[in-house]
């Protein structure tokens, strides 16, 4: 299979190491992947803003670049998201969006899913106390894992994953799906409620004595980094792949 590998703008520019991450572990999978350069943003910041004129442009450059490939796998749940759920009003039906739509996946959801948990060995070790923060987009949206509000027995992708790394210890928080107050442009817009609810989402991980917050949202890891650098918490965040590759802090 052909894997088209979909990298957010803002973890291109400010973390190419995860981005890197992503590569490897697909890799790892014997797997064929193709990085197009002529990709850029999917759009969703100017989505959040309003901007839907952008959003077409943006939308139908993605179609025509990704529309060729088996699947297409990105590290960002949000991203994903946001090609799944948001572009079909720019497209009447359109055959190359439906392969599309039906073809992306968040990088977790794709190990999870399509090679599938007893094909994978990582073989890595990381010992430490991690807490897993649930993005809302991937949370609810891909269903990476259960929203407690369904009251229905609890699956967590993000978590089958995160077992099969040595040494782990996952610790139990008080509200596994709480929103980390980022939300994209929330964050400009209302800037003291987002760190607000930031400030709430770190304090369960250190309550719980998490020596690490993970997820499969940079952006949302980065928001409560900033908040936990401004503060001096105990605390660190690494991205879901760097944990299953087993980099260490």
């Amino acid at each position: 299979m052909k894997i088209g590998l979909f990298i957010p703008c803002f973890m291109n520019e400010l973390y190419p190491d995860i981005c890197k991450s992503t590569y490897k572990i697909l890799k790892q999978q014997g797997l064929d992947i193709d990085y197009p350069l002529n990709q850029t943003c999917c759009g969703q910041p100017m989505a959040n803003s309003g901007c839907s004129k952008d959003v077409e442009t943006l939308a139908k450059q993605f179609v025509k670049i990704f529309k060729d490939y088996d699947y297409i796998v990105a590290p960002s749940g949000s991203c994903v998201s946001m090609v799944k759920e948001h572009y079909a009003p720019f497209f009447d039906n359109d055959k190359d969006y439906n392969k599309v739509k039906a073809s992306i996946y968040e990088v977790c959801e794709f190990l999870h899913d399509v090679i599938k948990l007893e094909n994978l060995n990582f073989n890595t070790s990381f010992p430490y106390k991690v807490g897993l923060h649930n993005s809302c987009h991937g949370h609810r949206v891909l269903k990476l894992a259960t929203a407690s509000e369904l009251n229905i027995p609890y699956n967590s992708k993000l978590k089958n994953l995160l077992e099969k790394v040595n040494g782990i210890e996952l610790v139990t928080l008080k509200r596994e799906d709480e929103c980390c107050g980022f939300g994209g442009t929330f964050s400009v817009a209302e800037e003291d409620v987002s760190i607000a609810m930031g400030k709430g989402r770190i304090k369960d991980h250190l309550d719980s004595h998490a020596q690490v917050i993970t997820g499969a949202d940079m952006s949302c890891l980065m928001h409560m980094d900033g908040i936990i650098n401004r503060n001096n918490h105990p605390v660190k965040v690494k991205h879901i792949v760097q944990i299953l590759l087993g980099e260490e802090l």
